[in-house]
């Protein structure tokens, strides 16, 4: 598959997906959100990749936000249709069973920040910075930022957040838990890489079984919740993973997981 917008490439069982905007410090336009979604159509369907890490490319931007100049002048409907097509988009980084790693390079703003907050984890550069500015332009987020900011810093803060429209630096990103590490900009791709790899050496089939009980569950009420992680429990035992693993702990040895 050739992108116009993106690079992809995968090393070792991690699938690095690179935003390529760079003149536009990454803006997510229709063409670039319609790529990365079927590009992740691709990724779910792979069994060799089990990790994706997804950063921007240049020095600037992870993504500085949605392209303003393909926006401006939507009409209420265009307004609405581009809404609910990048946020099916984005919201895959979430929904496909290998878990996403967000580096975040620099400015991550608007739908740059949305893309963020749909990945499993994030790791951010000491240069980076976060915000949903959108009440500037007079518009609210429309990629999910009114549903997963609230989820992920608590609706204080969002609200904080989302009605200002500040702009806050990497370490007040990870006092508030909207970022999982903050690195030295250099560290960035290697270090994300490496929790890639960490998890890529896990059994693949609990790691996706767990990264689907955190997001079902998270939207039940607990009682049913915990059920729903017994039957995870109790479907991870039909696995070949499941033998090896207890076998290795048992004689002490490393696991050789297959994935089965």
């Amino acid at each position: 598959m050739e992108f116009q917008n993106l690079l992809f490439e995968v090393r070792d069982g991690v699938g690095i997906i690179t935003l390529n905007r760079p003149k536009a410090l990454n803006a997510l336009n229709s063409a670039l959100l319609d790529e990365m979604g079927a590009l992740l159509d691709d990724i779910a369907k792979n069994e060799a990749i089990h990790v994706v890490v997804i950063t921007g490319g240049g020095e600037k931007a992870f993504a500085a936000g949605a392209d303003i100049a393909e926006m401006q002048n939507f009409t209420a409907i265009e307004g609405r249709t581009f809404s609910v097509s990048g946020m099916k988009n984005i919201s895959k980084l979430e929904t496909i069973p290998q878990p996403t790693i967000a580096a975040v390079n620099g400015f991550a703003l608007g739908g740059g920040c949305e893309v963020v907050m749909a990945c499993d984890i994030r790791i951010a550069s000491t240069k980076a910075k976060f915000g949903q500015p959108e009440v500037n332009l007079g518009v609210t987020p429309g990629f999910g930022g009114t549903q997963r900011l609230p989820r992920l810093v608590g609706p204080a803060i969002a609200k904080e957040l989302l009605f200002t429209g500040d702009v806050i630096g990497a370490e007040r990103a990870y006092q508030i838990g909207l970022v999982n590490q903050v690195v030295e900009p250099e560290e960035l791709l290697n270090k994300a890489l490496e929790m890639a790899q960490k998890i890529a050496s896990k059994g693949q089939l609990a790691v996706r079984m767990s990264k689907q009980g955190v997001n079902e569950g998270m939207n039940m009420d607990l009682s049913r919740a915990l059920q729903y992680e017994s039957e995870l429990f109790g479907l991870s035992f039909s696995t070949e993973d499941q033998k090896e693993g207890m076998a290795a702990f048992l004689e002490k040895r490393q696991a050789e997981f297959k994935g089965r």
